[in-house]
């Protein structure tokens, strides 16, 4: 096992540990649920005030803080709005199959709640600095009313690798994939450019990136809502199947269709609720950090502004891409592609997934969680190449999930080879060697190829590559704040500084790195923020409720008075 392999198992085994362990989806529904029901369906009863709140109707002139409710609102959206929109839902789709998305409907849904009640607590708890800016987040209610200061320490550390590994190299990582594969611009370059730019804008601190996020957001999501448009109209005698497809396999799981191997209905679950997490971070405890900045001396009224971001960003946007991919058809068909290291796998054996037997064994095998009677096992030997292709038999390439075809073997000048490779526990030995052919595809490559099944054509394509880049940067941006609010935290408003200097550099790097590792990385470092988070608010039930019913004494007095 090479380097790179090595940490993904790493990375995957601490994530089964966290945000894949079978506890993690519970304890962030229960959570929503719980609050649902306590503070009685607030994400229904007060979405009329949330929009009143935002369009400025009750905002005074002298209320302390530093940003608007909009801008406040904007900056959060500009950090959840991002790569869990484009590349998140093919994600999920692709791993569990339309019943994902389901899922991330109940995430958003119960998430408004949770959002409401972490904001709430959040700009309730914030603090004034030594620089006169004003920070918040969790980590001051698990301090100040918890009195849990090493949570409050867990929570901030946590946050700042969060915004490594979940609000910048993901970012990036897509940015430079999808540039790439649209203009031909090598990662790096695109990684060099957006880092200093990133630079540029994070120094401003807040107001700078409110007012960024202000004009960025709405644009970004006026472009992309016309490309999707262009796909869902075209293909518009599939959207009702696609509506069935979603339904019908929630209680059944997705058969198996095209090249996607199927999914139980667990996995589909487990699936659905990590990347509506990471969607719209519900739970998450980062958009709490944002939302404190914002002028209020009400903390429930920032907090019922907060409870808009779910719905905008995973029941409205996540929904709109999900129908582009479902009525597009593409997130089942292979397509030629280079395959990413961490996606390959050589299985001993000839399977093909045009044989009912053979798909019922690879989707035992390829479960998270593979059954006992699995009797598939990974390869390991030499395989003759002649020319680019295989000559030997008794393996089979799977490639993201599916049964890989027209594989061509290459050097790494791009050239066709002709010798022998040697394979080890089902992973390639030699780094040298590229691999390429028709596979599933996921992350923001489906989501690309789905958007040219429109009136554009093949410059879909492109909108996804601008929505991308603005969607992605953005919240780049607005992470680089999260982390500095937690930096600020634990060691003063002296450490803000060398903090950025180490994101733009991080910056720079998860755009020549290994997607999956990023991906997997991001799973893990939401988790770590997410648990102590649930737990704090959970621990503060009552004081939130307190707080809602203060929020309307005060506001019934002063609308009579």
């Amino acid at each position: 096992m090479d380097f790179v392999d090595s940490i993904h198992s790493f990375i995957l085994t601490i994530d089964s540990f966290l945000g894949s362990a079978g506890y993690f989806p519970w304890l962030l529904l229960g959570t929503g649920i719980f609050f649902t029901l306590y503070l009685g369906f607030p994400q229904i009863r007060y979405f009329g005030q949330a929009s009143r709140i935002v369009r400025g109707k009750y905002t005074k002139k002298d209320a302390p803080g530093d940003t608007s409710h909009f801008a406040a609102l904007t900056t959060a959206l500009s950090g959840t709005v991002g790569t869990g929109n484009i590349g998140g839902v093919a994600l999920a789709v692709y791993l569990g199959g339309p019943a994902a998305l389901f899922w991330m409907w109940v995430t958003a849904f119960f998430g408004m709640t949770t959002k409401f009640v972490e904001v709430t607590l959040s700009h309730k708890y914030r603090e004034k600095t030594a620089d006169g800016t004003m920070a918040g987040g969790p980590m001051y209610f698990m301090e100040k009313k918890l009195n849990m200061k090493w949570m409050a320490v867990f929570f901030a550390l946590a946050t700042i690798v969060s915004s490594i590994g979940s609000g910048n190299m993901p970012q990036i990582n897509n940015i430079a994939s999808g540039v790439e594969d649209s203009f031909g611009i090598d990662t790096w370059i695109t990684g060099a450019v957006l880092a200093v730019i990133l630079a540029l804008v994070i120094i401003g601190g807040i107001k700078r990136i409110a007012k960024l996020a202000e004009k960025v957001v709405p644009l970004m999501a006026a472009v992309y809502l016309v490309g999707a448009l262009a796909v869902i109209i075209y293909n518009y005698e599939n959207i009702l199947p696609s509506f069935s497809a979603i339904f019908s396999s929630v209680f059944s799981g997705s058969a198996a269709v095209g090249g996607f191997m199927g999914a139980s209905i667990a996995y589909a679950f487990n699936r659905g609720v990590n990347r509506g997490l990471f969607s719209n971070e519900a739970g998450q405890g980062s958009a709490p950090i944002a939302h404190a900045a914002a002028k209020g001396k009400e903390p429930a009224s920032e907090g019922m502004v907060s409870l808009l971001e779910p719905f905008i960003d995973t029941i409205i946007i996540c929904t709109i891409t999900g129908l582009v991919l479902l009525s597009s058809g593409v997130w089942a068909e292979k397509h030629h592609n280079e395959f990413d290291r961490a996606d390959m796998q050589f299985l001993v054996g000839d399977y093909s997934d045009k044989n009912d037997t053979d798909v019922q064994k690879l989707f035992k095998h390829l479960d998270r969680n593979p059954a006992k009677e699995d009797v598939i096992g990974n390869y390991t030997g030499s395989i003759s190449v002649n020319d680019g292709k295989a000559i030997s038999n008794g393996f089979t390439l799977i490639n993201a999930r599916s049964v890989a075809e027209d594989v061509t073997y290459l050097d790494k000048d791009g050239n066709p080879i002709t010798g022998i490779i040697n394979i080890e526990n089902g992973r390639l030995v030699n780094n040298n060697l590229s691999v390429e052919g028709k596979s599933l595809i996921h992350s923001v490559k489906l989501t690309q190829v789905a958007f040219t099944k429109g009136y554009f054509g093949d410059y879909g394509k492109y909108i996804v590559t601008i929505g991308l880049l603005l969607f992605a940067f953005t919240t780049a941006v607005a992470w680089s704040y999260y982390g500095d609010r937690a930096a600020t935290y634990l060691w003063g408003p002296a450490a803000v500084m060398p903090y950025r200097v180490v994101y733009v550099g991080l910056f720079f790097t998860g755009a020549i790195v290994d997607a999956s590792i990023v991906w997997d990385l991001a799973l893990v470092t939401v988790a770590l923020m997410t648990i102590p988070n649930l737990i704090g608010i959970l621990l503060l039930h009552k004081d939130m409720k307190n707080t809602v019913k203060d929020y309307w004494t005060n506001f019934r007095a002063n609308q009579s008075g």
